[in-house]
Order: C-alpha cells, then sequence, then structure tokens
C-alpha cells in the first residue's frame, strides 16, 4: 500500500505537464498528439485518463479555459477584444464572440460594459450513481476469437449486425461449443477521432479453429493482467462508468496501465433484459 500515493502522484504529475501546456499555448493551435507524448499516458488510454481527472473530455477543458481565459482579459485589461480573440487561439473575433455567448449566454461587449455581471458555467461532468462492483484481479490466457470490425460514432453502429454476422459465421463453420463470449473492443475517443474513423471490434470468443472468411477475422486476444469490473446499467453511461474506473480507482491503487486496449463483455442480451439490469464486464489492463 505504501507505492499507491506514488502511483497517483505520477498521474497527477504527468498531467500537470498537459495543462501546463495547454495555458501557455491557448494562443497557437494545440496538437492532441504533442499532450500525448507528455503526458507519457499509454496512447490507448490517454483520453479516457485526462477525461477522468480533468472531469470532462480534453478538447472540452481546453475550449473552455480558452474561454474562462478570455473572460478575465476582457473583464481586468484594456485590450481589444480582437487581440483577445487571437491571444487565446480563436482565428477571428467573430467566432470568439460566437463561442463566448454559447458557453456564457451573454457576448463579450456586454460583459465589459457590465463590470457588474458575474457569469459562470459549471462545464465539469455530473456524477452518476453508478451499480458497479469492486474489481477482480485476473490473470487471463489468450483467446482465440472471429471478429467484425466497424467505423463510425458508437452510438450509431449495427451492434445487431455485426453479431448476427459473427454467429452466422460460428453456425457456418461449426464452432459452436460452451463458453462462447461477446467481447467489444472499442478503440477510440469519439471526442478526439473524427467519428467516421473511430474503430470498435465486435468479438466471440472461440474454442475451435476457424478459418477468416471475407470481412470476418481471426485473432488472439493477449492474456496479461485484468481489473475486471461488474456493472449493471444502461449502456448509454459507459463514460461514467470509465471515468469511475480510471480516476476513482486506478489513481488509489498501486496498479499502472498497459499498453493493451480495454475490454467490454456483454453478459445479458439488450433484448431480452431491461435497460437498468444489463450487465457488462469492464476489462481494465493492469500491471
Amino acid at each position: 500500500m505504501a507505492e499507491q500515493p506514488k502511483t497517483k502522484h505520477y498521474y497527477q504529475q504527468n498531467l500537470n505537464r498537459v495543462v501546463d501546456y495547454i495555458h501557455n499555448h491557448l494562443d497557437t493551435k494545440i496538437d492532441i498528439a504533442r499532450l500525448a507524448e507528455l503526458s507519457h499516458f499509454s496512447p490507448y488510454h490517454f483520453h479516457r485518463i485526462t477525461r477522468a481527472m480533468l472531469g470532462e473530455p480534453l478538447g472540452a477543458y481546453i475550449g473552455r479555459t480558452r474561454l474562462e481565459t478570455a473572460a478575465k482579459m476582457i473583464r481586468y485589461t484594456d485590450n481589444s477584444i480582437e487581440d483577445i480573440a487571437y491571444s487565446v487561439g480563436f482565428e477571428t473575433p467573430s467566432s470568439l464572440s460566437k463561442a463566448f455567448k454559447n458557453h456564457f449566454g451573454i457576448s463579450p461587449s456586454v460583459h465589459r460594459s457590465k463590470k457588474e455581471f458575474i457569469i459562470k458555467k459549471q462545464n465539469i461532468m455530473k456524477t452518476k450513481e453508478l451499480n458497479i462492483k469492486k474489481p477482480k484481479i485476473l490473470d487471463l490466457e489468450d483467446q482465440k476469437c472471429l471478429y467484425y470490425t466497424m467505423h463510425g460514432a458508437y452510438q450509431k453502429l449495427d451492434y445487431a449486425s455485426a453479431w448476427q454476422k459473427l454467429w452466422a459465421e460460428v453456425k457456418a463453420q461449426k464452432l459452436l461449443t460452451k463458453g462462447i463470449k461477446h467481447i467489444g473492443l472499442p478503440y477510440d475517443d469519439p471526442n478526439v477521432t473524427d467519428l467516421e474513423k473511430t474503430r470498435y471490434d465486435a468479438c466471440l470468443i472461440i474454442h475451435k479453429d476457424a478459418k477468416p472468411n471475407g470481412d470476418i477475422g481471426i485473432k488472439v486476444l493477449k492474456g496479461g493482467k485484468f481489473a475486471v469490473f461488474l456493472y449493471q446499467g444502461s449502456y448509454k453511461y459507459f463514460a461514467e462508468v470509465y471515468d469511475y474506473m480510471f480516476n476513482e480507482w486506478l489513481l488509489n491503487t498501486e496498479y499502472e496501465l498497459r499498453d493493451a486496449p480495454c475490454r467490454e463483455k456483454y453478459i445479458s442480451h439488450p433484448d431480452r433484459v431491461a435497460e437498468e439490469k444489463l450487465k457488462t464486464e469492464f476489462y481494465i489492463p493492469i500491471q
């Protein structure tokens, strides 16, 4: 247990470098790849860790910081709104004005003229009560799977068709056995990756040798140590589940993340179980 503060400090120090860089480069286009490099976080987990620790997606944090800095400069300096817009990274004063009004509900000029007007908008994610169990620490062996890759916004993917394709292949190749499991691999953060480029693999764990067929592939999910969380509830709260696992749990343990993707194991069938009773296991790769 003596290592816990050190581990938490490690993540906080890395995040501090990212935050310092953002605040010192508001007048330029901020390169997310550069932030990931500064953080020393695993590429698989960079966006989820920063989202959990900041309380909001990284892009939202950068945008909010630009606007809040602009608000302070408008209030406490005599700089023109045009100069302020450029100094916090907006390409035109009109783009600052539009974003400022959307965020605070008033225009920059009104904010400057009404000194007594206090503006504040809480943009931090609200916490939600989650039905999630304390994790089990498991060492998994390699697992063979059939998989089907999809690209696009996660909430718009046709998951039902993906599972149908995979089960049709199980039937065609006579792969049916006990212990076939439904696993999802969400590789990308839609707050950063273009929606049409986000990648998701629907996987069926199989126990017989199989062959790839067209857009159905075969691969091995590498084993290793995982923290396994059981969550009961709607799929729409998965982002909050990841926030809990990375922020509330990981930062208070001696474990570190391995450079491997997270996994989602779908225990319940969404057509047969009420939304609030769906059960999902989350596998976080640790070392």
